[in-house]
Parts: structure tokens; sequence; C-alpha cells
């Protein structure tokens, strides 16, 4: 069990302030988010989940954009980057001086990022974002899980064969229309495919280079409680 300060409340497990579940669509981090909250809340630890699609979301630069779905309409990369740097730092300073533990579905990668490489934002400007992102967050002494998929392709179509056709054709009609995919002349749901693939690769690299408490989990097989033992022992919670 989880040390207790004087006010009965546990403190932090390994003296984590934040978690943050990664992964590409479909890789389960909403679910592991929950998961990851009620095991913190069940060790004696107030937890905060906050979803992707919490509203109004606390870190989510595209918030009070006109078009925030397509913020290539409205902002550069570098303007887009200032602002998700901003909001990080508000948040961070908040949840420094609150008591619940935020357990956070994608924004580090999912979220942000992915905007940024729609946009065609150049490597450099994405780096020096997730540099400085770090730099923010490491008061917060955060843990990172990662999960992914070896096989990108057959990822994407699994989800969206579990999602049908009209999630597809949201998917397709929204991300396509992005400058990284008409440049490239993605089309369809092989063309969906295409610009995730660059997305791993992308976020494989930063993931590695990420200065925090991570664990990386391939969760392709599917053997959740696996993988569910792996996180609590990462983030030393009871099983």
């Amino acid at each position: 069990m989880a040390n207790s300060t004087k006010s009965g409340i546990a403190e932090p497990p390994a003296g984590h302030r934040l978690v943050i579940v990664e992964g590409m669509m479909g890789s389960g981090k909403s679910t592991t988010m929950r998961l990851i909250a009620k095991h913190l809340q069940d060790s004696g630890q107030p937890a905060l989940p906050i979803h992707e699609k919490t509203e109004p979301h606390p870190v989510r630069a595209t918030d009070e954009l006109e078009h925030w779905f397509e913020p290539w309409r409205d902002a550069t990369p570098q303007h887009l980057a200032e602002r998700a740097l901003i909001r990080w730092t508000a948040f961070v300073e908040a949840t420094r001086a609150d008591i619940p533990i935020p357990v956070m579905d994608g924004q580090l990668f999912h979220g942000d990022l992915t905007h940024l490489l729609l946009m065609e934002a150049e490597s450099p400007l994405i780096s020096g974002y997730m540099q400085a992102l770090a730099a923010v967050i490491a008061p917060l002494n955060p843990f990172v899980l990662y999960l992914w998929q070896e096989d990108v392709e057959e990822a994407v179509r699994t989800v969206c064969a579990d999602r049908g056709p009209e999630w597809i054709n949201y998917q397709v009609n929204w991300k396509l229309a992005a400058p990284f995919c008409v440049r490239r002349g993605y089309k369809g749901l092989e063309g969906l495919v295409s610009p995730y693939r660059d997305y791993r690769r992308i976020t494989d690299d930063l993931f590695r280079q990420l200065p925090f408490a991570k664990l990386a989990i391939e969760n392709s097989a599917g053997d959740w409680q696996a993988y569910e033992r792996q996180i609590l022992q990462g983030l030393r919670l009871p099983s």
C-alpha cells in the first residue's frame, strides 16, 4: 500500500504527480487511463482521469481556435506549439497545487503533436517543442505509458474494422484534408495508414528520448491481464 501523509491521503506512487497514456488511435489509451485511475484510487490516492474528449480540455492547444478540428486553417505550426506550451505550463502549476493525480489520455503525442505532423511542422520544430514540453512537465515527475503495435497497417485496419464505415469516413475526411496528406496524395483507407507510419516513426523516437519514468508495451496480442500486471508494476501499485 502507498505511504500515507499526515492528512491521511496516500502519497503518489514513486512520486509521480502525472500519468500519461500514449499510443495511436485504437491502441487502448482510454481504457488503460481509466484502469490506472481506478488502481490509484483503490490504493488511497485520488486520481483525475482526463479523457481526450474532455471539454474544456486543460492542455489541448486547438481549443478556442475557430477551426479547432483543422488548425492548419487558423495557425502556423510554430503558433500551435507556443499555444500548447502555454496551456501545459498553466496545467502544471495548477496540478502542483492540487491533490489528485491526473491520468491523461494522450496529449503528449496523440493530440497537438498529431496536429503538428498534419500541419507539416519541420522536424527541428517538433523536436524543440517536445524538449520544451518535457522541461515544463518535469516538476510533476511524470510516468509515460506507451502502447504500440509492431504492424501499423494491421493496427489501423483493425480499429477501422471495429469502428465501422462512418468512423472511417470521419477519419479519412479529416486527416487526409491536412497539408501533410494532401501534399503526399494520400487517399482512402490506405492513405490513412500512411501518415500513421510516419507518426509511429516520430513518436517511437520521441519516446526513447523522454527523460522520465516510462514503459512501452507492444499490445497486439491483446493480453490485457499481462499488460495490467506490467503497468501496475511500473507504477509500483498493488495488483
